[in-house]
């Protein structure tokens, strides 16, 4: 067992009907993302070097921050665990104000990641080498030579098994679909 990075909406119950449509294992290849890329998404808070999302915001020149930004939304066990540590009800009260203003600032949020991750996609594209142009840190949790590398390809071997540019355009498909569907707001959550 490990950690999974879902993309949630605001809007989920019109994806969660379309996926109980379709074959399960198709969709999921077409809209997950794999827990590489959850472990990616993690290196912010455990790598002593520059996180690998940064070094390709570098990279390619854009800006990562609504990708980031999506981390914000907190589940409820993520609440209910910040909530425990508070020793009294005005520490209460600012975690939840905190809480607030972060889901509120996602408001809306969907073009924004949507635009963030088809620019990545479209510069990252042309890269042949990302693997070689990222530094690990001295720790390759990510296994740079399979995860960075064959960005225009699909490893067709189930979501779990993606690479960087096949859950990049998972991401987008998934982003794409929610918003046909009406969502205006999307998060991560980890489960």
């Amino acid at each position: 067992m490990g950690l999974d990075i879902f993309v949630n909406t605001d809007n989920d119950k019109e994806i969660s009907v379309i996926a109980y449509h379709e074959n399960y294992n198709d969709f999921a290849n077409r809209h997950n993302l794999s827990r590489t890329f959850c472990n990616f998404m993690c290196r912010q808070h455990v790598t002593h070097g520059e996180p690998e999302l940064d070094q390709i915001g570098k990279i390619t020149g854009i800006d990562i921050s609504p990708i980031y930004g999506m981390e914000k939304y907190g589940d409820h066990e993520s609440i209910e665990f910040q909530l425990s540590y508070a020793e009294s009800d005005e520490e209460r009260e600012q975690i939840n104000k905190q809480i607030q203003a972060d889901r509120n600032s996602l408001k809306n949020n969907i073009d924004l990641v949507l635009n963030t991750v088809g620019s990545l996609i479209q510069k990252l594209s042309v890269i042949d080498d990302l693997d070689e142009k990222l530094d690990d840190g001295g720790h390759d949790t990510l296994e740079y030579a399979v995860y960075f590398a064959d960005f225009n390809s699909d490893s067709n071997e189930g979501y779990t098994r993606n690479n960087f540019g096949q859950d990049l355009r998972n991401f987008k498909r998934c982003l794409d679909l929610a918003k046909s569907k009406g969502a205006t707001t999307v998060w991560f959550n980890y489960g």
